[in-house]
């Protein structure tokens, strides 16, 4: 009977759940309001960008690539509000990502023969921003390319931005209120 006792009343501590993990130490914080900015500021750049070869106006290019590359912001990245209120570390890893990527991009082949320095320094200050709290992500080189595949690729990768910084600057506003 002492047995039955005993189990009875370790029982309900076996239904516990387990205790909390310790809250990481406070660091470098991220600066909302400044990312806010930046990043509407860097969706304006790219909405002004006219495009320097005229066919390529009505083209709509598609690739995609199933490593998910380049980064994009998914419903599986954290991304909205409520969660964004309790835990940003995956959706502001994803965004370090993604800037990266683009400023990568940027510097690349790519665009030697058109050079962007307006994007550029709003991808190296959003980046510094995000940077002090997440620290540096892997990098993924850019491929070389043919000349001939510049305007294509300048096409591809400045829609893609577009698309990056719209759904980032969203981010942004949210978590900057």
């Amino acid at each position: 009977m002492a047995p039955l006792r005993r189990l009875c009343l370790c029982l309900p501590l076996l239904l516990l759940p387990p205790p909390a993990a310790p809250a990481p130490a406070p660091g470098p914080r991220t600066d909302w309001a400044a990312c806010r900015s930046l990043s509407r500021e860097l969706s304006r750049l790219v909405a002004t960008l006219e495009e320097p070869h005229r066919f390529l106006e009505e083209t709509h290019l598609s690739e995609e690539d199933p490593k998910n590359w380049p980064p994009r912001i998914r419903c599986s990245d954290a991304c909205d509000p409520p969660t964004l209120d309790t835990n940003n570390t995956r959706c502001l890893q994803r965004i370090l990502q993604g800037l990266q990527h683009y400023r990568d991009l940027l510097g690349s082949d790519i665009f030697t023969a058109r050079r962007l320095p307006g994007l550029e320094a709003a991808l190296d200050q959003l980046l510094g921003l995000v940077q002090q709290e997440h620290g540096h992500p892997p990098r993924h080189p850019v491929a070389p390319s043919e000349a001939w595949e510049h305007p294509l690729l300048q096409r591809l990768a400045l829609q893609r931005l577009q698309s990056f910084a719209a759904v980032m600057s969203r981010v942004f506003t949210h978590s900057a209120r």
